[in-house]
């Protein structure tokens, strides 16, 4: 199992924002930081926004930030919004399935159960879990000049 690469930067996106509360991230210096180019920067964060988990504000002094506390943000949630579409195998796709073992194949049905297992896992992590405390993620994600409180010693 492989994630996409959208996702992949979907999450170092949402990491980036909860590391810079109040703060309005422009998608130049988010993508300098998640080591991505600024298009497809801006293409996720487009459908962050879409999505309402982050907020966008258009312009020279605009920018996005998180559109919901990092508590309630499900990375489950996340994953499943820019890895849903993609089937996982050929047979999961009903309009271009060409298997010639799908009526009599078991396997779908246990990727179909690792599969919901992997997501149930996701869904008990928020964006909170993954940022709170994590003081070397804040030295590599943080814009402001000084590390957080709770990172000091």
């Amino acid at each position: 199992m492989r994630l996409t690469t959208r996702t992949n930067l979907a999450a170092r996106i949402l990491m980036a924002c909860a590391d810079n509360p109040g703060r309005l991230l422009k998608t130049a210096e988010v993508a300098n930081l998640c080591n991505c180019s600024i298009n497809h920067t801006a293409h996720v964060v487009q459908r962050l926004q879409a999505e309402g988990y982050v907020s966008t504000i258009r312009g020279r002094a605009g920018g996005f930030a998180l559109a919901r506390h990092p508590e309630e943000v499900s990375i489950g949630g996340v994953f499943r919004v820019f890895e849903g579409d993609i089937p996982f195998a050929e047979c999961f796709d009903e309009k271009t399935n060409t298997c010639p073992l799908h009526t009599a194949c078991r396997l779908r049905r246990y990727i179909e159960r690792a599969l919901d297992a992997f997501y149930h896992e996701l869904d008990l992590v928020t964006l909170h879990d993954l940022v709170q405390g994590n003081c070397g993620l804040s030295a590599l994600l943080s814009l402001k000049p000084e590390m957080p409180d709770d990172c000091r010693p």
